[in-house]
Parts: structure tokens; C-alpha cells; sequence
């Protein structure tokens, strides 16, 4: 049943029933009855919080968060310390000897080299070409430390991987959050349209409730010889016309909502159909548009996530272009040892007993420097257009904000043009029920002003809509994430 309107006093029955519709429409929409058990209205942020949590491109993107956290955890394990061992011993041959060794390495994390501890014991005798391999009975103790003093130094792959690592995780989560945002966007359109066509549909339906009525009240004057039979084919004409409209708002809102499910999901994050009955009462006031002019550039400029990227990307391209240069330094390595043999003298004889210190420098230099001259030039040509993408980029969203802007102020006048075209349209209405209950009208011209009446209500939605569409767009563009249920918690 659709809930009926206070007539306008002093109009007579016939002319009462017309005024249902034009009291509702100059009270700025009407509203379908209430149903038995009143569902909480779905509201805009109970939508962006479900799209937050359970929408599959934001899944998809901190997946690949989690990827960049794995790769970061690769990254660092060139920094792991190693343990190695080695064993051997001679079967046959004039000699018997064999020996075991153990060491570890560990690499140093601020600066280019490592250092290192091992052990090796020996027993049996060696062939003279492996001096070497005497210990005492104790075995040999020996540690030592490598230095990259030019070279590997301030950079080298090593280094050069974890913090690519790091800013990959922190690119992963840019691109997360630019995903969001273009998901958010898309969940407050849907929202908007799910209202919208809900609104149209509690247009038509009342404007079709009001011929039904009205019908009624024509068949029993009929019936009383008050007026003609033709007036109510005339009027049947109409009903037909506006069920044709409520069948296809109906549609409308059933399409609407099934687009809305993609971003409202239950917990188990499957799409849920909203019903009918948690349509919100109105469209509410349009985003909040925060900072305007240059305070809202700055904004944009400061936040957007895909300007975060690029920056990212640029740090990346400018830490490989150090590693390049790396490449034309000569590598000049220090490298300091210490060992002693521990326990009684072995077959080597006395000269392995006390302690032994070493140090000693290697050096190399390619000298036609090709591998390190291609890799800077490819660099430098990289983050050249890095640099010139970002420019661009940045004027690019600062053009976006003044058409954007100016979208705004347009839809802004629109809403107040459909507003005071709106309540034009239900005057004439009203006029025309009047002479019509007076008989100086008929029921042609009564039907047309109150579907003129009707079809101002609809441009007022619209209008409205594309004034709240122009407000998600703005918060969109200058990454406003409150606005977009994107505040962190």
C-alpha cells in the first residue's frame, strides 16, 4: 500500500486526490510505505567499510604486499651468516693424510666485506705441495676480517637488493592504496545510483498510487452520471503509462542493487543484494570538499598516492645509478688474519706452533670501463624520465582539479536551478488542481502538470547525484581518505 498524503484544505474529494502527489513533491520527494519490520538504512559508509575489508582488487593488492614483505625477507638473507664444513681423508696412496675443517662468515651490514672465524685440524702425513695442511694435534684456530676499501664500499648488490626490497615494500602499498581509492570511488557511485533509482522509483510509484485512486473516485461518479465514461479510459491511458515507468524504475533499482553487491559483502566476503527496504530516506548532503584553491593542490600533491609511486621508483632508479658508479671504482680489498695452532706439535714440525698474523691488499680495475659507463647511461636516462613522468603527472593533476572544480561549482548551480524548478512545477500543479476541482480544467492538462511536477523531481534527484558524484570525484583526486572510509584505524 502507498501511504496516502494530507489533502490541501478547502479542495474538494476529486481534487484532493490530485494534490497527494504535488504536496509530497514540494516537500522535497516522496516515500514509500513503510514495511512491517523497518530494516537500518544501508548508509554510504557501511558500504565503503565492506569495500574496505572485503572487495577482491584491494585483496588482490595487499597480497602483493605481503609478496614485497617475502622478497624484503630475501633480501636480507645476503646478510646471513654461513656456516660451512669440510671432511677428508686419503684411502690409498704413499700418504695418509686427512683433515677436517669447519668455518663461518658472516658479512658486514654497513660497509662492504665480511669476517670470518674457522677451525681445521689435521693428522697423518702430507705430500710437501701441501704444506699446508699440517696443524698441530690441537688443530688451527684462525679468524680474520675482509674490507672493501674503494669499491663495495659505501654500495654493492648486496646492500643495493634490501633497500630495493624495502622501497618495493613501500611501493607495493602505494599501489595498494591507489587501488583503494579507485575501488572506493567506484563503491560510492554504486551507492548513488542504488539511492537514486530508489528515489525515482518513490516517484513513480506515488504518481501511479494517485491514478489508481483517482480512478476510483472517476467510476463511481461515472456511475452516478456526474461525468462521462470516456474519463475513465482517458485515465486508464494514464495508469497504464505510469506502470510502464514504475516497472522500469523497478528494474533500474534491482540492476543497481545487484551492482551495489560487488562492494556491500557479508563477513564471509561474498556479495550481498540489498533489499528494498534499506533504501536510505533521501540522498544525503554530498562529501565534505575540505581545503580549497592552492591549500587543496598542496593537499593533492602531498597525498596522492601514484606521485608516492613515482617518487618511489625514482629513489629506486637513483640508488642504482651509486651501484653503477660503484662499477668504475677500482676494488682495493684489505684483508687482515690471525691463526694458532693449538695442542702438541704435529708432523708439520715446530713452525706451526705461536701465532700468525697476516694482512694484505688485493686490487683490480677493468680498464675499458664499458660495463660501468652502459649501466650509468642507461640509468641516467631512466631516472630522467622518471623526473619528466612526474612533471608531467603533477600537471596533470592539478588541470584534473581545476576542471574538477569547476565540475563542482556547475553542479552546485544545478541543484539550486532543479530546486526552483522543482517548486515551479508543483505551483502549476497545484493551480491546475484547483481549476480542475473548480471544472475549469480538465483531466489532460491536470495529468500533464503533475507529470511535469514528477519529471522535476526526477532532474532534482539527478541533479543531486551528480553534485555528490562530483564531491567523491574531488576527494578522489586529492586522496582524501577520510572522505573515502580509507582513514587508518
Amino acid at each position: 500500500m502507498v501511504r496516502k498524503l494530507a489533502a490541501v484544505p478547502g479542495a474538494s474529494r476529486s481534487g484532493g486526490l490530485f494534490r497527494l502527489v504535488l504536496g509530497a513533491l514540494a516537500a522535497a520527494g516522496l516515500a514509500l510505505a513503510a514495511p512491517p519490520a523497518v530494516a537500518e538504512p544501508l548508509g554510504l559508509a557501511d558500504v565503503l567499510a565492506s569495500s574496505r575489508r572485503h572487495a577482491p582488487q584491494l585483496l588482490e593488492a595487499m597480497a602483493r604486499v605481503r609478496a614485497a614483505e617475502g622478497r624484503l625477507t630475501e633480501a636480507e638473507g645476503a646478510f646471513d651468516t654461513v656456516i660451512a664444513g669440510t671432511a677428508e681423508t686419503r684411502l690409498s696412496g704413499t700418504y695418509d693424510g686427512r683433515q677436517l675443517g669447519a668455518s663461518v662468515t658472516r658479512p658486514f651490514a654497513s660497509r662492504g666485506g665480511q669476517v670470518y672465524a674457522g677451525y681445521r685440524v689435521s693428522g697423518g702425513d702430507f705430500p710437501i705441495y701441501e704444506d699446508e695442511s699440517f696443524t698441530n694435534r690441537g688443530g688451527e684456530l684462525k679468524i680474520g676480517a675482509l674490507f672493501a676499501l674503494l669499491r663495495d664500499r659505501a654500495i654493492d648488490d648486496r646492500r643495493f637488493g634490501l633497500f630495493r626490497a624495502e622501497t618495493g615494500i613501500a611501493l607495493a602499498e602505494t599501489e595498494t592504496l591507489l587501488v583503494a581509492i579507485a575501488v572506493q570511488r567506484r563503491a560510492i557511485d554504486a551507492w548513488l545510483q542504488w539511492v537514486a533509482a530508489g528515489e525515482r522509483l518513490r516517484v513513480y510509484r506515488n504518481l501511479l498510487a494517485i491514478a489508481e485512486e483517482r480512478q476510483d473516485g472517476f467510476r463511481r461518479q461515472v456511475k452516478e452520471g456526474a461525468r462521462a465514461a470516456i474519463i475513465v479510459t482517458e485515465n486508464e491511458q494514464t495508469i497504464l503509462r505510469r506502470r510502464a515507468l514504475v516497472v522500469d524504475s523497478e528494474r533500474a533499482l534491482e540492476a543497481a542493487a545487484v551492482r551495489l553487491s560487488f562492494f556491500w559483502r557479508g563477513p564471509d566476503g561474498r556479495p550481498l543484494v540489498p533489499a528494498d527496504s534499506r533504501l536510505p530516506p533521501a540522498l544525503p548532503p554530498p562529501l565534505p570538499l575540505g581545503a580549497a584553491g592552492e591549500a587543496r593542490a598542496r593537499q593533492a600533491l602531498e597525498a596522492r598516492p601514484d606521485l608516492k609511486a613515482l617518487d618511489l621508483r625514482l629513489a629506486q632508479a637513483s640508488e642504482q645509478l651509486r651501484l653503477d658508479e660503484n662499477l668504475r671504482k677500482p676494488r682495493i680489498d684489505l684483508k687482515v688474519e690471525a691463526s694458532r695452532d693449538l695442542g702438541a706439535e704435529g708432523l708439520g714440525g715446530s713452525s706451526r706452533s705461536g701465532t700468525e698474523t697476516k694482512v694484505g691488499l688485493a686490487f683490480s680495475l677493468p680498464l675499458e670501463q664499458r660495463t660501468a659507463s652502459g649501466r650509468i647511461a642507461a640509468t641516467r636516462a631512466e631516472i630522467q624520465a622518471f623526473e619528466l613522468r612526474r612533471r608531467q603527472l603533477e600537471e596533470e593533476i592539478l588541470i584534473a582539479l581545476d576542471a574538477l572544480d569547476a565540475d563542482v561549482r556547475a553542479t552546485r548551480r544545478l541543484v539550486d536551478l532543479a530546486t526552483q524548478e522543482r517548486a515551479a512545477a508543483v505551483e502549476l500543479a497545484r493551480a491546475e488542481q484547483r481549476r480542475f476541482a473548480l471544472g475549469a480544467s480538465d483531466l489532460f492538462l491536470t495529468t500533464v502538470r503533475e507529470e511535469a511536477a514528477a519529471d522535476a523531481e526526477i532532474r532534482a534527484i539527478d541533479a543531486r547525484v551528480r553534485q555528490a558524484a562530483a564531491h567523491a570525484d574531488m576527494a578522489a583526486a586529492i586522496a582524501d581518505l577520510p572522505a573515502l572510509g580509507l582513514a587508518p584505524a
